[in-house]
């Protein structure tokens, strides 16, 4: 039985992370994967929390019968800069400690780092990795890694082949739906990105996007031509080019029993009936 992750970012300019919890339930999710927010663990800024936020969540949880199953942090632990890392290095600390204390069992986390010094950026990951290693084992909890666009790694094969570098148990691949045309330079076969990442599958991001090199590249126009950037979106299923039927297919292939998070960005206008359609494709498809 799969674990369906609400991220709430879109709730987030609204409502307090403990608000957050009971929109949950009345939505009908059982999870919350917390995405950044400028009070809890913001984009690359230490973690405001403090005791009180902490008891607040809690008795949320407990009142809402929701749990946070992950946090999605964003912290440059492969920024080849060692100021920025070493930073990274004490958010992260920071945020395991108060993942510790709400009894929160998943970092959900990219590779950040730089696409033009991947290299360097490699390199600060696994120095950023042997740093943490003792506090993520300290506080028994685990860790899926994706690599985002404009991380210092954005294709499938050498995403997995960078965590198996790791080689812990507890260190694991989560495949990113909405990024699969950046995982695959284009490629429309999810299925073999993820069969390539074998048992290191342990988290799946769900939300449609629109293949952005189809149509010699013009499907988005951005300006000026060929400017560092990467364009992707966070659609609702069925909006987009992602196979879903193979996925799914390939999902119940595999038994897969790991959570799912629905991560739909964008859409402020529909978010309660859009959040409220994904749990129920999601539970038709994987058997809720």
């Amino acid at each position: 039985m799969v674990k369906i992750l609400l991220d709430p970012s879109m709730y987030h300019p609204q409502l307090s992370v403990a608000d957050e919890c009971y929109k949950a339930a009345e939505l009908e999710y059982e999870y919350i994967e917390l995405s950044p927010r400028a009070d809890f663990h913001e984009w690359h800024h230490y973690p405001k929390v403090d005791d009180a936020q902490i008891a607040q969540v809690k008795k949320a949880m407990a009142d809402s019968g929701v749990k946070i199953w992950t946090f999605n942090p964003v912290y440059n632990w492969s920024a080849p800069d060692e100021q920025d890392r070493e930073h990274a290095v004490r958010c992260i600390r920071r945020l395991l400690q108060i993942a510790n204390e709400l009894e929160v069992p998943l970092i959900a986390t990219e590779f950040s780092g730089d696409p033009n010094q991947p290299l360097r950026s490699e390199a600060a990951f696994y120095k950023s990795i042997e740093e943490l290693i003792p506090d993520f084992e300290k506080h028994g909890i685990e860790c899926t890694i994706e690599a985002h666009p404009y991380d210092f790694v954005e294709t499938n094969d050498r995403a997995v082949q960078i965590v198996r570098g790791v080689n812990k148990g507890w260190l694991n691949y989560e495949f990113c739906l909405p990024h699969m045309f950046h995982l695959g330079q284009g490629s429309t076969d999810a299925v073999s990105m993820m069969k390539y990442a074998g048992e290191r599958l342990k988290h799946v991001h769900i939300a449609d996007v629109y293949n952005h090199v189809a149509n010699v590249g013009n499907r988005y126009i951005v300006n000026p031509p060929g400017v560092d950037a990467r364009i992707h979106q966070h659609n609702e299923i069925g909006n987009g080019e992602v196979p879903w039927d193979d996925v799914f297919g390939y999902l119940r292939e595999i038994s897969y029993d790991g959570p799912v998070s629905v991560c739909v960005f964008g859409w402020e206008e529909e978010m309660d009936a859009i959040h409220v359609r994904m749990r129920e494709r999601i539970e038709a498809e994987l058997g809720q």
